[in-house]
């Protein structure tokens, strides 16, 4: 493989790692803090 080919692929590839920490990231503070409404909720009943 170049290195004009592997350096393409390594910029896509890091790109795609970034794109999905996002998206976890993103879900993952989401998740929590709707648990942790349901988790007051739940208490107060």
């Amino acid at each position: 493989m170049s290195s004009k080919k592997a350096m393409k692929l390594a910029q896509k590839q890091a790109y795609a790692r970034h794109r999905s920490n996002i998206t976890n990231s993103k879900f993952s503070t989401k998740k929590t803090t709707f648990l942790n409404k349901l988790d007051k909720k739940n208490k107060k009943n």
